[in-house]
């Protein structure tokens, strides 16, 4: 079977499977219930005016709010990126794609990535696994990138699903190698995203020196694509590794501990309340998955609006019951640590050097 035969096949699984399955980690949360905001009665400030905007890689959002890169690849994921990216356009948010290297593979795969016809105005982010770096010269990259109008490259890094991937590529020797080749020659920006398995201290602090320009923590709690991928082969194996990985909330911790480079709080956010705890441990952005993705099938681009729109509303209002006025005010925010997520920190906060972005 020809090779981009297998990563479209991939790509059509993924979707029926996210659609169909319940691919949640099975025991494991983000331990954001773990962290309380602490209530301020008198807020010392009008809802109305509260401010959500906020800057990402130099791109203004309406808010501190994006939808992670998903799919494409397949004729299916056109209509779900198309869709995302209307919703994402009419509430001047941001949104990233899925990975790109089926359109490596087959450049006319090309279309079920695009979104700038519906969506002109709003940040994209590309994609591509870190396993793949090695394989394409940096100006079939910016090609990818420049074919669908993306204005930064998201670089997924994903040890877990490779590891029962059938098709996995567990070969990641030369992982900080090939970040830091391709954040210093391609001329847009890159960040690294997990899957849904969380960055630790120690990896956020190599990640650090490579120049990338942002930690999207998709950490624990949400979807398990080591659960995903225990659909399409190694059942046992997947079924013991299902839940392995660095909560949310503790994995933003572990990296805003390691670097001072902005943090996007992902992995298990399902309502507005989760994205504002993520920003006040430290976080520039949230960012959502497996919740944007079912309001897409449930009811198109509406579904995807009203989802987002009903976030954002929660977003405010969380700001409004901690008195911050703005996203920044919300980073300084005060907040309580409980329970397994306070005592995570108190294990491994003896292995952190704070820098002085960390001090509140």
């Amino acid at each position: 079977m020809p090779e981009n035969h297998t990563t479209q096949n991939r790509k059509a699984d993924h979707l029926r499977i996210v659609a169909n399955e319940n691919v949640a980690h099975k025991t494991k949360t983000t331990l954001l219930e773990d962290m309380e905001l602490v209530y301020q009665t008198l807020p010392g400030l009008n809802k109305k005016d509260i401010r959500l905007k906020t800057q990402f890689l130099g791109h203004s959002f309406s808010a501190p709010l994006m939808v992670s890169g998903m799919t494409g690849g397949t004729p299916e994921a056109q209509r779900v990126n198309q869709d995302i990216a209307r919703a994402v356009q009419a509430t001047g948010l941001g949104m990233g794609i899925g990975s790109q290297r089926a359109m490596l593979e087959n450049p006319s795969l090309a279309k079920t990535y695009s979104v700038r016809d519906v969506a002109p105005n709003i940040f994209v982010a590309g994609n591509m696994g870190v396993a793949q770096l090695e394989e394409y010269p940096i100006q079939q990259i910016e090609g990818m990138l420049d074919n669908i109008g993306a204005n930064a490259l998201a670089v997924h890094l994903n040890a877990a699903q490779e590891s029962v991937q059938p098709e996995g590529d567990t070969d990641l020797k030369e992982s900080v190698s090939l970040l830091k080749r391709v954040s210093r020659q391609l001329s847009k920006p890159v960040y690294v995203k997990e899957v849904g398995h969380g960055i630790s201290f120690e990896v956020a602090r190599q990640l650090d020196k490579t120049g990338v320009k942002a930690l999207d923590v998709q950490g624990a709690g949400g979807t398990s694509w080591v659960g995903i991928e225990s659909h399409r082969g190694n059942r046992a194996l997947g079924n013991t590794f299902w839940d392995i990985g660095i909560p949310t909330a503790a994995s933003i911790l572990e990296c805003k501990s390691a670097s001072a480079k902005p943090i996007l709080a992902s992995g298990g956010i399902s309502n507005g309340l989760d994205a504002a705890k993520g920003i006040a441990l430290g976080a520039s952005l949230a960012v959502m998955a497996r919740p944007i993705f079912l309001a897409q099938q449930q009811d198109g681009a509406m579904g995807v609006q009203r989802a987002l729109e009903q976030v954002m509303e929660e977003f405010r209002n969380a700001m409004f019951l901690v008195g911050a006025k703005d996203v920044k005010a919300l980073q300084q925010t005060p907040y309580v640590l409980q329970g397994n997520l306070y005592a995570w920190v108190e294990q491994r906060k003896k292995l952190w050097k704070p820098n002085p972005s960390m001090k509140r």
